[in-house]
């Protein structure tokens, strides 16, 4: 596990669904405070709170978004599509899907905390490679 994916952990060991501690977690990358994040991603835990899209790959799509997405403007090409392409790929080869539900239906939440630590590592790594 690399810092992000334990920054991920950490705020899940404070409490925070899945969705704010990827996005809390990779703060270096998207500008956004503490706060700000944890409340913007507050809703996406729990898949969208009633178990559709797996809320650390919610908070990844929002990181890579607000990395990478367009200036208000328009002015700018968005890359965040391609990204948070290569994102849920990634993890649905990994995982099998991508619906929280389904995610957990066997284990279970134990392992939400792996399916953040990914999320945010890989988030990095894809926001790395676009130098951001």
């Amino acid at each position: 596990m690399n810092e992000y994916g334990e920054k991920a952990a950490n705020f899940s060991k404070q409490g925070f669904n899945c969705s704010q501690s990827v996005l809390g977690a990779l703060s270096d990358f998207t500008g956004l405070d503490d706060c700000t994040a944890k409340a913007i991603s507050s809703g996406f835990g729990g898949g969208v709170r009633c178990g559709e899209v797996c809320g650390a790959v919610a908070g990844g799509a929002m990181a890579l978004g607000a990395a990478l997405g367009r200036d208000c403007d328009g002015s700018k090409t968005a890359k965040s599509a391609l990204a948070v392409n290569e994102l849920t790929n990634s993890f649905n080869e990994k995982y099998g899907c991508l619906r929280c539900a389904d995610l957990i239906a066997d284990a279970g939440k134990s392992k939400c905390v792996e399916f953040m630590s990914y999320c945010a590592i890989k988030c990095a790594e894809i926001l790395k490679e676009n130098n951001k």
